[in-house]
């Protein structure tokens, strides 16, 4: 087989999978699968650099010395997965911190809790018992994939980078260095990543504030003030944040 033709280490790839547990689909980006868990959502592209840990590590480490256009299959145990559960991420919570928010907890149902998906697992009086494992720690791994191709626009590696580091893909120019240019509270996750983006970009990221626009911040001033003076819930920054999730 020809070596140029097969993945290696850094290279940036294009994925489409299907992921499973307990023979049950719970991610994909592959239109027909991703329906059967959520007929309303809309398939994402996805683009990781092989070795660097952009999806579960068992997963990571099949991605190289594969085939382009290939069908693979896979069984990832869960310590290369989501990893144990762990009996400590079981927690007790008070019931008025739902119930403030006009939240009804109910054993089996799932949140979005300070950027976690949680499971309610039982309610007992005025406590809520809350598990802060993610859905899938405990369990073993199946994922279909192919490779679609490799990436070799140097556009679309960064973009597939900042996705992943930042969370989001912000305005920036490609000169001699990588210039992005967001709000001054990221400055210091650029600083981060910058080592990570010369190892496998060959050039380094750079910090330039974005600043709002005038009349834009005004407008953000006069509802945040707005705010303050209607706010029925005085407290609300003493508590955590719940929100509810679809199974």
């Amino acid at each position: 087989m020809d070596n140029q033709k097969q993945t290696k280490k850094n290279d940036f790839i294009e994925l489409k999978y299907t992921g499973y547990a307990n023979n049950e689909i719970f991610d994909s980006n592959i239109e027909e699968d991703l329906k059967k868990i959520n007929p309303k959502a809309k398939v994402e592209k996805l683009i990781v650099a092989v070795g660097q840990e952009m999806v579960v590590k068992g997963f990571d480490k099949e991605l190289e010395n594969k085939e382009i256009d290939k069908d693979y299959e896979i069984n990832i145990k869960s310590a290369d997965a989501f990893g144990p559960r762990n009996r400590d991420l079981i927690r007790t919570l008070p019931l008025k911190g739902f119930t403030q928010q006009n939240m009804n907890p109910r054993p089996g149902m799932i949140l979005a809790l300070d950027n976690n998906i949680v499971k309610i697992i039982a309610v007992s009086g005025a406590r809520v018992i809350v598990d802060f494992n993610n859905p899938l720690a405990g369990k073993d791994l199946k994922y279909n994939f192919k490779i679609i191709r490799k990436i070799d626009d140097e556009k679309e590696k960064i973009k597939s980078m900042l996705k992943f580091y930042l969370g989001t893909i912000p305005e920036f120019e490609v000169k001699d260095k990588i210039i992005v240019k967001v709000q001054k509270e990221y400055e210091p996750i650029i600083k981060l990543y910058n080592e990570k983006f010369k190892e496998l970009l060959g050039k380094e990221l750079m910090f330039e504030e974005k600043k709002e626009e005038k009349a834009e911040k005004n407008k953000h001033e006069h509802i945040h003030e707005k705010g303050h003076e209607n706010n029925d819930h005085p407290g609300h920054n003493e508590h955590t944040h719940y929100s509810e999730r679809p199974k």
